[in-house]
């Protein structure tokens, strides 16, 4: 039983955070906030910041292993993919390419920082 609770413990925020992107990705346009002149800039750090953890969240499921970081950003880009494909059912929303590369961009660039962080770590400890 300690292993199912370890699993869990360790893929809980992966699956919380893809709740919340798909939570986010559900709401129709004429439901969504708009923050004026700096709408793009703010939905895009939303990106930014649910894909960064999202990646990390990933790598952690698979036990921080540094072989398994392209794993995390592979899972992390298929549910980017997943994520646009389903937003493009949501009423006046739309899949676009964009998305897609600035959440891999952040997967990648939350992962090698996470990586070098954890590398440095382990140097001083």
């Amino acid at each position: 039983m300690s292993d199912i609770k370890a699993l869990f413990k360790r893929w809980i925020f992966a699956v919380f955070m893809m709740a919340v992107i798909f939570g986010f990705s559900s709401i129709p346009s004429t439901e969504m906030p708009n923050f004026s002149w700096a709408d793009f800039f703010v939905k895009k750090s939303g990106h930014i910041v649910v894909y960064s953890l999202l990646a990390l969240s990933f790598w952690y499921g698979l036990g921080w292993k540094r072989d398994k970081r392209w794993l995390a950003w592979g899972m992390t880009f298929l549910y980017a993919i997943l994520d646009e494909f389903h937003q493009s059912f949501v009423p006046g929303r739309n899949a676009w390419w964009v998305d897609v590369t600035i959440d891999c961009v952040a997967a990648a660039l939350a992962l090698w920082a996470a990586w070098w962080w954890r590398a440095g770590k382990n140097k001083s400890g």
